[in-house]
């Protein structure tokens, strides 16, 4: 892939963040037993985590990208907020992939134990999550970007501030307006407040 459209969505608070589709969700399977609710949990933050790294780990292919922003933002603006989460986005992976491999070495000496080592599989499955975003926030500040207007987007920030339930109808037809399916759960989950 060498194209790809994201999104500068504004989530409240004069804060914004990077979207892209398709966002993986987790299936909200009907809770059993206490196990159940367990693994239940754990793939819903495992997912959560995969669809914020989604979008960088994306970007590590694209040659050109096409920023969508709010409608009466100027281009210098969008210009700024990308940079800005960019940088923003490499720091962030940077640190948590040293952080990994910091933990990786004790947790190597764990292989001394029989059975598996599942906290040498879990620093090392971080550790390449954050390596494949920070690669994906550099190459995208390589990348050649156009610009492009979305009233709709400025609506959505104007949704921010309410709580869910009054909000969640607009922001199910602004996702389905503009092809994005998984958009809700995203900014249910970055909007600022997220209350119910």
């Amino acid at each position: 892939m060498d194209h790809a459209v994201l999104y500068l969505l504004p989530v409240g608070g004069g804060r914004f963040e990077l979207y892209a589709e398709p966002h993986l969700e987790p299936e909200h399977a009907a809770a059993g037993g206490r196990m159940a609710r367990l693994r239940q949990r754990a793939a819903q933050l495992a997912m959560q985590t995969i669809s914020e790294h989604r979008v960088f780990w994306a970007l590590r292919n694209v040659t050109r990208i096409t920023l969508v922003h709010p409608d009466g933002m100027t281009t210098a603006e969008a210009v700024s907020r990308r940079d800005e989460l960019l940088a923003r986005a490499s720091t962030h992976h940077l640190r948590w992939l040293a952080a990994a491999g910091v933990a990786l070495v004790p947790a190597a000496l764990l292989t001394l134990i029989p059975g598996p080592n599942v906290i040498a599989y879990y620093c090392v499955g971080r550790g390449a999550g954050h390596y494949f975003s920070w690669r994906g926030a550099r190459r995208a500040a390589e990348a050649a970007w156009e610009f492009r207007v979305e009233p709709a987007l400025a609506e959505l920030g104007g949704l921010a501030h309410l709580p869910r339930n009054a909000r969640a109808s607009r922001v199910d037809a602004i996702a389905a307006k503009l092809h994005l399916p998984s958009l809700s759960a995203f900014f249910d989950r970055a909007a600022v407040p997220a209350r119910s």
